[in-house]
């Protein structure tokens, strides 16, 4: 039992790290109904770009001052020269428009910091928690504690923050109806580049956590965020409470999986089992947990 709840705990704090990565996808879509296949590439840009400023002799506080700055500019640059040139279009438009916007953000990140492995350091050691072995003998990774807390309060910052505020308000208009938003008098860019700017900060602290979880900073971040998918489809696109929990879900799932049925039918489990319960999850409640349903009249 104690060797179970050491693995399932480990899970959970790794799952609110992937909620951390859903939230960039779930922002988007709010606001514009389009899944944002960039999020992974602007994950892997912010933390190319601090670990690059660090590496330059800037302090860490400087460097995350500047890569914030530069997060936010270019979340505003893609809704101004990308996304609102194509309003009104078809939303495969917009959906084939990050599929690009990927690529681009990606070459970018590696012509302005190179294509080599970057060493990424945030000072916490991923070291067992003293006081919780001492007193359960459950083994907790300092790390995984500390970046789960983090992510557990950004994620609760910004969904008050949407819910509660009068720009959470118009957000949930424009991703009701763009057109009757806009009949309000709500300003549909405007929303749009909060929304992005938001977006690049969340890529920011998810970039900064998963890069030194890993070691360092590489283009396989990209797909490492990637992870976020079955996330959203277990807890819906549209709902930020769903990005947690289907991130809990999919966290304490996979360790367990790897651990039990991994000797069972081979290891490597862990990075194919979260996308076949998600394929399975599909099948019984395509909208996620916490999904609006759609019903179209036709």
């Amino acid at each position: 039992m104690q060797f179970f709840l050491e693995v399932a705990i480990g899970g959970l704090l790794a799952g609110v790290m992937y909620s951390l990565v859903a939230l960039g996808f779930v922002l988007i879509y709010k606001a514009s109904g389009v899944f944002n296949f960039a999020q992974g590439a602007m994950v892997f840009f912010a933390a190319l770009t601090f670990v690059s400023l660090e590496e330059k002799g800037l302090s860490f506080w400087v460097a995350i001052a500047i890569t914030l700055a530069a997060m936010v500019v270019l979340g505003i640059l893609i809704e101004r020269v990308v996304l609102r040139p194509l309003v009104g279009q078809p939303q495969i438009s917009l959906f084939m428009a990050t599929i690009g916007l990927t690529f681009f953000i990606e070459g970018l990140a590696q012509a302005l910091w190179g294509a080599q492995v970057h060493l990424l350091e945030l000072g916490i050691p991923d070291v067992p928690v003293k006081s919780i072995q001492q007193a359960t003998g459950i083994n907790i990774s300092q790390f995984d504690l500390f970046a789960a807390g983090v992510a557990g309060v950004l994620v609760t910052v910004l969904a008050l923050f949407f819910q509660y505020t009068r720009v959470g308000r118009a957000l949930r208009a424009v991703a009701d109806d763009h057109q009757a938003a806009m009949s309000v008098g709500i300003p549909l860019h405007y929303i749009w580049a909060i929304v992005w700017a938001v977006a690049g900060f969340v890529a920011l602290v998810a970039g900064l956590i998963w890069g030194a979880r890993g070691g360092g900073v590489q283009y396989a971040l990209t797909f490492t965020a990637l992870k976020a998918l079955p996330v959203l489809i277990l807890g819906g696109f549209t709902s930020i409470p769903g990005a947690i929990v289907g991130g809990l879900i999919v966290g304490s799932t996979e360790k367990l999986a790897e651990v039990y049925i991994g000797p069972i039918i081979g290891s490597g489990i862990e990075n194919w089992f979260p996308y076949m319960l998600a394929l399975l999850f599909l099948l019984v409640r395509p909208e996620g947990l916490f999904g609006e349903k759609i019903i179209e009249r036709v």
